[in-house]
């Protein structure tokens, strides 16, 4: 890096700019860089295009240019990139990793209302609170049977990622039983977090609720197929806030049209699903538009984060949300 401040370009969509970036932080991202334009690098043939062979840095966000062999070979001062978002594997590709770049993430960060929303959604589905509501709804004041509550409901969750840990966390404090499926994780670990390790096709079979975190890789692809599906209790809710492509959504609305399982889904497979998917409705399918991700004054908090990384960067310091590029099989 350049003494002084480095200079940079911003990389989203336009209109997320000024949510990742409100006036005031804004003032603080161009005392800390040099902003060599003002308006965000949308494509390589827009007139911002014409500061990339100056530019140092990268500060992204959603949208953001991919950073592959094309976006290298006319930004060849590129040394970082700041993501102002969560997972990085759609915006540096294996030509930035081969470049050296560094780049860190607010992933953390972004963590957080995920697993606030996990956790709420677990205790709502205890309660099988989505068809109770629609039988309301139609006339009726029964309330569903089944399992109702916290004591004697085990939650299996699948990935002890940092968003898997977070909810992990929060369940046992809260005292529910918490069976965990890691396969990269020391059973050590799980038992640490007052949880037990167990088998994906245990866990499945064993638990009121399955909750998914594990990243979109080829082993996690379709994992929860028709035969883990079936594996699941009657009565079951499988809630996803992962990748869509983690579920065969094919099995699922057999299972969610039959009742005999229903599902709770801020992602999905296709994104967005057609509209009149018979996921979206099923009256015990919830489905919410990545709803669980950070959200309004919330995503201030992401620039915030960057612009203290930006800080830590000029002054040489270890960047907290680094990303090792050697743990990405097991990124999300």
């Amino acid at each position: 890096m350049t003494a002084g401040r480095p200079k940079a370009l911003l990389s989203m969509w336009s209109d997320v700019v000024q949510e990742v970036f409100p006036p005031a932080l804004r003032a603080e991202l161009e005392q800390v860089v040099e902003l060599l334009d003002p308006r965000p690098l949308t494509s390589l043939d827009d007139a911002v295009a014409g500061c990339l062979p100056e530019a140092e840095v990268l500060v992204t966000s959603w949208g953001a240019l991919p950073v592959d062999d094309e976006l290298l070979a006319r930004a060849p001062k590129l040394r970082a990139v700041f993501h102002a978002a969560g997972s990085i594997k759609g915006t540096v590709h294996d030509a930035g990793w081969r470049a050296g770049l560094v780049v860190t993430s607010a992933a953390a960060l972004g963590a957080q209302p995920v697993i606030e929303y996990t956790v709420a959604v677990i205790t709502l589905a205890a309660h099988r609170i989505f068809p109770l509501a629609q039988s309301y709804r139609e006339g009726s004041f029964v309330p569903v049977r089944g399992r109702r509550g916290r004591p004697g409901t085990t939650v299996g969750i699948v990935g002890a990622s940092a968003i898997g840990r977070g909810v992990i966390e929060r369940l046992v404090d809260d005292g529910w039983d918490v069976s965990v499926y890691d396969p990269v994780v020391d059973p050590a670990v799980v038992a640490g977090l007052g949880a037990r390790q167990v088998e994906l096709d245990e866990l499945c079979a064993s638990s009121d609720i399955v909750s998914l975190h594990a990243p979109d890789v080829a082993a996690t692809r379709r994992m929860m197929d028709a035969r883990r599906l079936a594996l699941m209790r009657d009565g079951a809710t499988l809630v996803n806030t992962a990748r869509g492509a983690l579920v065969d959504h094919d099995a699922l609305r057999v299972e969610c049209a039959s009742g005999r399982l229903d599902a709770i889904l801020d992602v999905t497979d296709p994104e967005p699903l057609e509209p009149g998917d018979l996921l979206l409705r099923l009256p015990n399918v919830f489905c919410t538009p990545h709803a669980a991700g950070v959200q309004g004054t919330e995503v201030a908090s992401l620039g915030a984060f960057m612009v203290e990384e930006l800080r830590r960067y000029g002054r040489g310091e270890p960047l907290h949300g680094a990303i090792d590029h050697r743990l990405l099989p097991v990124l999300a």
